[in-house]
C-alpha cells in the first residue's frame, strides 16, 4: 500500500480540527493554495459572518458540464469519546488509517485532490468539478450556499457523485429529514390546583404519543421501500425538556422531534398531520382554559432525500468506476438529495471507508478501501480523458 498517492493528503486534511462547531478556513486555505498551486482558480462561498466557506473549482472547459465530486470538510466532535490515539492526527496500525473525519469523509476529499495533477496532465474531453462544503453535519447547512450560485451558472456538472462512505458500493437513494421544534405555552399554577393550570409537559407527552402512534401505523401499513434496512418512513421524538420542580405545573415544554421519509411518502402530508392533531385536538382543550396558551411549532431543518432511476445514466456510469454492479439505498442523509433536487443534477453516492465506524471513537478506514477509491479515480480519469 506504500505507492498510494492520497496517504499524505489524508494526514494533512485529518490534522485539521474542522469539528462543524469550528472554523474550516485553515482547511480551505490549503485546499485552495494547493488547486492554485496546479494552476486551478476556484472559487469560495463563505457562510454570513465568513468564519466557513465552501469551495467550488473546475479542471478543464469552463464552459462544459462536467463531473462534480462532492464532498463535506467538516466533522462530528470527539467530545466525550474515549480514543486510544489523537484522532487529529492519523495513526496507522493494522493496514488502518485511524483518526477523525477517515471515513467520513476526508479521504475522499484527499483522493479527488491526489488526482488533480493527472487530471491536469491528460487532454479532458469531460471537465471534473470540485465541491467541497462546510457543515454538513448539522443539517447540510453549508451546501445550500453553493447551490445558490450553482444556480446561477450558464453552465451546470452533468453529473455528481457525492463520495460519502459507502464501501465504494453506489447508492441511489436516502431517506429526506424534516426536524422540528414544538414549543408548548401552558399555564403555571401550583399543584395543589393543578386543574385551573395547563400543564405543558402533560400535553408536550399527549403530542408524543400522537406521534408515536402515527409510527406505528406507518410501520404496519408502509408504504415500503425493500431497499432500505428500515423499510418505512419513521417518525421520531428526541428531545424533550419541560417543569421546575414538581410541585409547579409547567408552564413550558419543548419537544424535538422529526420524520425520515421515503421518496414516495409525501412530508407535507406528514407533517400537516401533526400540525392538524395540535390545532384541532390539543389546543381547544388548552384554551379552554386559557387563550394564552397554545402550541408552536418550527420546522428548523428540511433535508430532501435521494431517489435516482437505476436507470440513469450516472448510475451507470458509476457502477462502471466502481467496478461493481450493484446498488442499494442507506439510512443516512446527504448532500446528494440537495443536488439533485435543487438543482436537479443527476447525483449518487459512492465512496471509500464504512458509515458504521463514523461519528464513533476511532473512526477508520482500511488502507484497501484508499486502494479502491484511487483505483475509482484512474477509472474517472480514462472516461473523461481525450486522449
Amino acid at each position: 500500500m506504500a505507492d498510494l498517492r492520497s496517504l499524505d493528503l489524508i494526514k494533512t486534511l485529518i490534522a485539521f480540527d474542522t469539528t462543524s462547531r469550528e472554523s474550516n478556513l485553515e482547511l480551505i486555505a490549503f485546499i485552495q493554495e494547493y488547486l492554485t498551486g496546479h494552476g486551478v482558480e476556484s472559487m469560495l462561498v463563505h457562510n454570513e459572518d465568513g468564519t466557513k466557506a465552501n469551495l467550488y473549482a473546475t479542471i478543464g472547459d469552463q464552459d462544459k458540464a462536467g463531473v462534480m465530486l462532492s464532498g463535506h470538510t467538516d466533522v462530528v466532535p470527539v467530545d466525550g469519546q474515549a480514543w486510544d490515539t489523537d484522532p487529529f492526527q492519523v495513526t496507522e496500525k493494522d493496514e488502518k488509517f485511524y483518526g477523525r473525519g477517515t471515513a467520513d469523509m476526508k479521504s475522499f476529499i484527499a483522493i479527488a485532490l491526489a488526482f488533480v495533477p493527472e487530471f491536469l496532465s491528460c487532454r479532458l474531453k469531460t471537465p471534473i468539478h470540485l465541491a467541497f462544503s462546510y457543515d454538513e453535519e448539522v443539517g447540510c447547512i453549508g451546501v445550500r450556499r453553493l447551490i445558490d450560485k450553482l444556480k446561477e451558472m450558464p453552465v451546470k456538472p452533468a453529473m455528481c457523485i457525492v463520495g460519502e462512505p459507502t464501501s465504494m458500493q453506489v447508492v441511489t437513494g436516502h431517506k429526506g429529514k424534516r426536524s422540528f421544534i414544538a414549543n408548548v405555552r401552558g399555564l403555571g399554577f401550583h399543584s395543589a390546583l393543578a386543574p385551573l393550570g395547563v400543564n405543558a409537559v402533560e400535553y408536550a407527552a399527549e403530542l408524543i404519543t400522537y406521534m408515536k402512534n402515527m409510527a406505528r401505523r406507518i410501520e404496519a401499513e408502509g408504504p415500503f421501500d425493500e431497499l432500505y434496512e428500515i423499510t418505512h418512513t419513521t417518525v421520531h421524538t428526541g428531545v424533550i425538556s419541560g417543569g421546575v420542580q414538581l410541585n409547579i405545573v409547567p408552564n413550558a415544554c419543548r419537544v424535538e422531534f422529526e420524520f425520515r421519509y421515503l421518496a414516495n411518502h409525501d412530508p407535507d402530508a406528514l407533517e400537516a398531520e401533526i400540525r392538524e392533531y395540535a390545532k384541532d385536538t390539543l389546543e381547544p382543550k388548552m384554551h379552554a382554559v386559557s387563550a394564552e396558551t397554545g402550541i408552536d411549532i418550527e420546522c428548523y431543518n428540511d433535508m430532501p432525500g435521494l431517489e435516482m432511476d437505476p436507470g440513469e445514466d450516472v448510475v451507470a456510469f458509476v457502477k462502471a468506476l466502481a467496478g461493481r454492479n450493484d446498488h442499494a439505498k442507506v439510512a443516512f442523509g446527504t448532500e446528494a438529495g440537495l443536488f439533485h433536487t435543487r438543482v436537479q443534477i443527476p447525483t449518487v453516492v459512492c465512496g471509500p471507508g464504512d458509515i458504521a465506524v463514523a461519528h464513533k471513537p476511532n473512526e477508520f478506514i482500511p488502507l484497501d478501501q484508499i486502494a479502491k477509491g484511487e483505483d475509482f479515480m484512474r477509472r474517472l480519469l480514462e472516461e473523461v480523458s481525450a486522449d
